[in-house]
């Protein structure tokens, strides 16, 4: 036992465990210092009050599911199905908040007791991770939600007028599709929030195909869709910190949901109205409304999706391609991105997934240098928005083209690196007799 715990993976399983309950552990204490509850805790009462997503808690229960047989699988969902009944009728007669969602949270919870206590050797290892996994997404959710609460309380200032600036290279994507999903009225909107909002759902159903062979095979594939999903919610929140930007609908009109507003803006110009363009300065915004924009992490997550439902049959094909296309409508329509947060966006999501393949299948030459490119991209966007958005401005038939092809370009490398790594495919021998033999 000892000897199989000094073998490298096993170590590496332990520091990343131990590295997530830190980082956990952190962000608790960080939300309980502003006076609010932690991941943890917001957790912990999911488990017996409302959830606040229950079809995120579904779809968590789904990816722990692909360990389990089909026999196990339908007393799962059923057993889940079943306990949320009992909450709902018992919300119902007290009158609390309604949701569904505790029955799939005690599934997964059930599976790792079962796990630890009724499972040995590999198969034990084998369900912890279908329970890790499930886990993993829900706690993505709620590490999300602390770290936007630590960037609206650490970061009074943003920098909206500088990439607002720099956006006219781009043509001001945002008033411009803005206008349109106005004009498609409820329907439209309606929508594109459903899309906006059930993001985590559509990765789940791309992964699910990913993983559906890992019941018979015993093992999960070396890379799969979940993987870029968490470790782009890990590193995204962390760039907003170092570039706050609330957003045109915040920083240029009324704000939303009860965040932002008039009052904290430029001006009411969202989006009717462009922003003229003038030597942009850092503003003083509410301790309210996230800044989550540089980059857009929907964005990215949807970039993801869409690459990895390419292998999967058309419909999936098609829904990946919708998704995306769908989510730069709402990220943009909405007033919550710029066009520069957009392209930041998708460049952050190809690099981590071009990190991860190579880091799965070996680092070598093309993949360093891949990454590498990447990331250099991405960081001179930044540094871009940064300080030169005015010459981006005034000149935007030179950095407007730029822009797009610094994007292309790691699209285009990432696409054609990775098509490199499949393996060959060596067609079968004829076993007819050839003629110029006889």
């Amino acid at each position: 036992m000892l000897a199989a715990w000094r073998q490298p993976r096993a170590l590496l399983w332990t520091a990343a465990v131990v590295v997530a309950l830190g980082f956990l552990v952190a962000l608790e204490i960080a939300a309980r210092h502003y006076g609010v509850a932690g991941p943890i805790t917001n957790q912990g009462r999911e488990v017996i009050f409302a959830p606040k997503s229950g079809p995120l808690l579904y779809a968590s229960m789904a990816l722990m599911m692909v360990v389990l047989t089909w026999r196990e699988r339908f007393i799962a969902a059923g057993v889940a199905v079943g306990i949320d009944v009992v909450f709902f009728l018992v919300r119902w007669i007290v009158g609390a908040d309604m949701m569904f969602g505790n029955g799939a949270l005690w599934v997964i919870l059930g599976y790792g007791f079962i796990a630890l206590t009724r499972r040995t050797g590999q198969e034990r290892i084998l369900l912890l991770k279908g329970v890790g996994l499930g886990l993993l997404l829900v706690a993505g959710r709620k590490t999300g939600d602390a770290w936007l609460l630590i960037t609206w309380k650490t970061r009074p200032t943003v920098l909206d007028q500088y990439v607002a600036t720099a956006d006219h290279a781009l043509g001001n994507p945002s008033w411009v599709v803005g206008r349109v999903v106005e004009a498609t009225g409820s329907v439209g909107t309606h929508v594109l929030e459903w899309v906006y909002i059930q993001l985590a759902v559509a990765a789940v159903a791309v992964a699910l195909y990913q993983l559906r062979h890992v019941a018979t095979e015993r093992r999960f594939p070396g890379h799969h869709l979940v993987r870029t999903f968490l470790v782009i919610g890990l590193l995204g929140p962390g760039i907003y910190m170092l570039f706050p930007v609330v957003g045109p609908v915040f920083a240029y009109g009324p704000g939303a949901s009860g965040t932002g507003g008039v009052q904290w803006a430029v001006a009411d110009l969202w989006p009717h109205t462009a922003p003229t363009i003038a030597v942009p300065h850092q503003m003083t915004y509410d301790d309210l409304t996230p800044r989550n924009c540089m980059p857009s992490l929907h964005t990215a997550w949807a970039t993801t999706i869409f690459i990895h439902s390419r292998r999967g049959p058309r419909f999936l094909r098609y829904a990946g391609a919708f998704w995306l296309l769908a989510t730069l409508g709402a990220t943009l329509g909405f007033g919550y991105h710029y066009g520069a947060d957009i392209i930041a966006g998708v460049v952050f999501a190809v690099t981590i997934d071009a990190a991860l393949r190579a880091h799965d299948r070996g680092w070598d030459r093309a993949g360093i240098q891949l990454v590498t490119y990447g990331a250099t991209v991405f960081v001179a966007l930044l540094v871009s928005y940064r300080f030169i958005p005015l010459e981006m401005g005034r000149h935007p038939w030179v950095f407007g083209p730029l822009l797009v092809l610094a994007t292309v370009s790691v699209v285009h490398r990432y696409t054609r690196t990775t098509k490199s790594w499949e393996p060959k495919v060596v067609p079968a021998q004829s076993l007819e007799p050839q003629p110029e033999l006889v």
